[in-house]
């Protein structure tokens, strides 16, 4: 009998299964990505470092969506700009691996490049380096949530008797229907810029 055409468990096909896994469900576990794959458990621990591996093939697999190349352009704010844009583009297709990815530690080689190229960015617009690290968590801060927030209903507030919140009930009415989460984002986007522009040692 011949040898199959293609390998039948992969790194890829290891990341995709568990990337449906956590799209359905919000985690995964190595068990289930064997039996969707129809192999033994064991042999997935053939070709990743564990679950902790597999969490860091999942993170390169969502960000290798966030366009890198934004960091390169100038000046620093709009670059920022740009890249907190597509990084937020790329959590959003993604929501529920956020809680995943946010609560272990960032390992995978083409993701710490992408920090690298922010901390450039930021230290040669003149930021002092105490400051560069704050800047950044903080824009991952806004933009996870916004892709958190892009995950839920566009009426988050359900008023059954709007005389029980006649304000409430009034800005809600003067809010343009669609573009709620984007709306807001670009908001605390602008916000942030404004506030790190005027950072110590910033330009």
């Amino acid at each position: 009998m011949g040898r199959p055409h293609k390998p039948l468990l992969d790194r890829v096909r290891i990341t995709t299964t568990a990337l449906e896994l956590v799209d359905e469900q919000g985690d995964f576990s190595v068990p289930q990505i064997a039996r969707r794959l129809g192999v033994q458990t064991a042999s997935v621990y053939h070709h990743v470092d564990g679950r902790d591996g597999i969490v860091e093939l999942l993170r390169e697999r969502i960000c290798a969506a966030i366009d890198g190349g934004t960091l390169d352009g100038k000046p620093w704010d709009a670059a920022v700009a740009a890249w907190a844009r597509s990084y937020r583009a790329a959590f959003a297709a993604h929501p529920k691996a956020i809680p995943l990815l946010t609560t272990s530690p960032v390992r995978a080689p083409r993701v710490l490049e992408q920090y690298e190229k922010a901390v450039a960015l930021l230290i040669d617009a003149g930021f002092a380096l105490p400051d560069v690290m704050p800047a950044i968590i903080a824009l991952e801060n806004l933009v996870l949530g916004s892709a958190l927030d892009m995950a839920a209903p566009e009426a988050m507030w359900e008023l059954a008797d709007d005389t029980a919140t006649p304000r409430l009930a009034r800005a809600l009415a003067a809010f343009p229907e669609g573009g709620r989460t984007d709306t807001a984002f670009e908001l605390a986007l602008a916000g942030y810029l404004t506030h790190v522009r005027g950072m110590p040692d910033g330009v």
